[in-house]
């Protein structure tokens, strides 16, 4: 997973979300052993999903 440089002014991480995908349109997140679902839509929107 690539992590794009964060702006001067912001310590927040950032994330490709292609990267992420590995040029598919969905990828598995867990968080605290619960799985969501992130998926790029046709339209390239993000959704996020449990």
């Amino acid at each position: 997973m690539s992590m794009l440089s964060p702006t001067l002014a912001d310590n927040t991480p950032s994330y490709d979300a292609r990267a992420m995908t590995a040029g598919q349109t969905c990828a598995r997140i867990v968080l605290d052993e619960q799985i969501y679902t992130l998926r790029i839509t046709k339209a390239g929107k993000l959704i996020l999903t449990k």
